[in-house]
C-alpha cells in the first residue's frame, strides 16, 4: 500500500517558529523552511530578507492526509500568527514577514477560506483578518543553516523567539489552542 503525501504551505513570519508547531505530528513528514510568493528564482536568506524578491518565508509542510488532515494543519496554523498584521509578524517587519496561506487544490482553497472566515466571524480579534490565501507557486528551501533551527540552534532559537513577541501573543490572544 502506498500512502499518499500531499503538501500545505504557509507563511507565518519567521520560517524559524513556524517549523517546530507542525514537526512534531503524526503523519508530518516534513517541514522546510524555505521561500515561496516571489519573482525572482532561487532567491537567498539575504535577498527575500531585503524585501525585494516578493517573496515571503514560508513553510512547506508534506503529510500524510490518512494520518492529518488538512482541516487539522489550518487549525495548527493559525494560533502560531496575527492574523491582524499586514506589515510583518511580531519583531520581524516587512513584506517578507507576513502571513498567507498557499493552497495547492481547490478543496485547500475552500478550506483555508472557511477557516479564515471563521477566525473572522469568532469576535477573537477587533481588527480585520488581514491572511492572504493564495495559489500555491515555486517553493525554494531555503539554505540548510536555516533548516529545523529550533533543533540546531536551540539557545538562540528560544532566544529570538522570546524576543520576538509571538508567545505573547498567542497565549493573550489564542490560549488553549492547539499548537503552541
Amino acid at each position: 500500500m502506498t500512502n499518499h503525501i500531499e503538501k500545505a504551505t504557509f507563511a507565518g513570519g519567521c520560517f524559524w517558529c513556524m517549523v517546530k508547531p507542525f514537526d512534531q505530528w503524526d503523519g508530518v513528514h516534513s517541514v522546510v523552511s524555505g521561500y515561496t510568493g516571489g519573482h525572482v528564482e532561487n532567491p537567498t536568506y539575504e535577498q527575500v530578507k531585503s524585501g525585494t524578491t516578493g517573496h515571503m518565508e514560508s513553510v512547506e509542510i508534506t503529510y500524510d492526509p490518512s494520518l492529518i488532515s488538512y482541516q487539522t494543519i489550518l487549525d495548527l496554523y493559525w494560533p502560531q500568527i496575527d492574523p491582524t498584521d499586514d506589515g510583518g509578524q511580531f519583531h520581524d517587519r516587512g513584506d517578507s514577514y507576513r502571513t498567507a496561506i498557499f493552497y495547492h487544490t481547490p478543496e485547500q482553497k475552500e478550506l483555508a477560506e472557511a477557516s479564515k472566515k471563521a477566525i473572522e466571524d469568532s469576535g477573537r480579534f477587533n481588527k480585520p483578518i488581514v491572511t492572504r490565501i493564495l495559489p500555491a507557486s515555486t517553493f525554494y528551501p531555503a539554505e540548510e543553516e536555516h533548516q529545523d533551527f529550533y533543533k540546531k540552534q536551540p539557545e538562540y532559537y528560544k532566544k529570538d523567539r522570546e524576543k520576538s513577541g509571538r508567545d505573547e501573543f498567542i497565549e493573550t490572544h489564542w490560549t488553549g489552542e492547539r499548537g503552541n
